[in-house]
């Protein structure tokens, strides 16, 4: 029940995949067969990534994670149009990574500004609105929250970026393979990809690039990627994100429509349980994603007690799993501390079916009636 923190490789995806590690191990740069052969396929991968998201071919820049994706837009944009403003926007629930590329920028001399989220963590276009003006450069808001599964309002946001001449990035990761993305539709000119989050290899990503933007790398090299993110490709990572992309193209609409089925039931079920509420928002959410909080409790010893009857899940994003601070994205939602302390976060995957969720559904009633047991917090009319 924890497929935000990673998802396994599609077999069809490794079976594509492993003749690229020993018998296809040519480098795209070499002018004889093996070469070619590299570079057919990495091409092959590019187009097929564009048509997952309706881009053009030349407009996909393969880089090793979504991280590393989002460091070469904003730290690289910001590098190449400085002097059309030193403001740079993001939301409040943006991924972690974002937000330290942010302090990063500060540290460079630009005006970081935050735009808030209502109780959902929907981003308040009325208050971006305000935010953005004439100084600023840049606006990155996230497709969708991966914690709480909030779906932004992109196109607003963007339009909003737009009518001041500012650039817009966004964050697709928890997004890929799950709704439609659109670059054309959207207008949007900087976006991150992310390879594991749609069942291929972890180590890949992409960038993609609207024709005409110009950006400075941050990887200086040999110059592939159109001098853009230099070092030799990873050929066996970029055919398996390829192929990725390829599945997520054809079997989207039906997967998430069955996940969102689980997801629902799987709601629906856990907020029978007395003192638990749904994070984010009810209807604009991920197929995938049920973020529940329950109160009185810590999320961390839910997580342990679960775990120890075969249910897998998390109290937040892997990335800052290792602090004990309360999520950021549930703060930014107007919870207190102890309140985002008692969240879980159920992301279900190609492979989770209704068993399972049934499963979750009768154990964890009891897990939480005996933790509540041993919490000084909990009421005692529900002891």
């Amino acid at each position: 029940m924890d497929h935000g923190s990673g998802k396994p490789v599609d077999p069809r995806v490794l079976e594509e995949m492993i003749p690229y590690f020993s018998e296809k191990y040519g480098n795209p740069a070499s002018f004889h067969k093996k070469g070619f052969e590299a570079l057919e396929a990495m091409n092959s991968s590019r187009n097929k990534i564009a048509e997952l998201i309706n881009s053009s071919a030349d407009e996909i820049i393969f880089t090793s994670s979504a991280t590393e994706a989002s460091n070469l837009a904003l730290l690289g944009a910001t590098d190449r149009y400085s002097k059309r403003g030193e403001k740079v926007v993001i939301s409040a629930v943006e991924h972690i990574s974002t937000i330290n590329i942010g302090k990063e920028l500060t540290r460079r001399g630009f005006k970081l500004e935050t735009c808030p989220v209502c109780n959902t963590g929907t981003v308040d276009l009325e208050e971006l609105e305000k935010i953005v003006d004439d100084e600023t450069m840049l606006v990155s808001i996230m497709v969708a929250n991966g914690e709480i599964g909030t779906i932004q309002p992109l196109k607003g946001a963007i339009n909003i970026a737009h009518e001041h001449d500012a650039l817009f990035h966004t964050d697709a990761t928890a997004a890929m393979g799950q709704i439609e993305l659109d670059t054309k539709e959207l207008d949007v000119d900087l976006m991150s990809l992310s390879s594991n989050d749609m069942y291929g290899p972890k180590g890949m990503g992409a960038l993609f690039m609207r024709d005409g933007i110009r950006i400075k790398p941050q990887i200086i090299g040999g110059g592939q990627e159109r001098g853009l993110r230099s070092g030799s490709e990873n050929i066996p990572g970029i055919v398996g994100m390829g192929k990725a992309a390829e599945f997520a193209k054809k079997e989207m609409k039906v997967d998430s429509e069955r996940l969102t089925e689980l997801r629902d039931k799987l709601i629906y079920g856990l907020l029978e349980i007395p003192e638990s509420y749904l994070n984010g928002h009810p209807n604009r959410r991920l197929p995938n994603n049920a973020n529940i909080r329950f109160s009185y409790i810590e999320g961390e010893s839910l997580i342990m007690s679960l775990d120890e009857i075969g249910i897998m899940v998390s109290s937040g994003s892997a990335c800052a799993a290792k602090t004990l601070e309360p999520s950021h994205t549930l703060l930014a939602c107007g919870l207190k501390h102890e309140e985002a302390h008692g969240s879980l976060v159920f992301t279900l995957g190609r492979n989770n079916n209704n068993q399972q969720v049934e499963y979750v559904v009768n154990q964890l009633p009891e897990v939480v009636t005996r933790l509540r047991a041993m919490s000084p917090l909990t009421p005692k009319e529900l002891k």
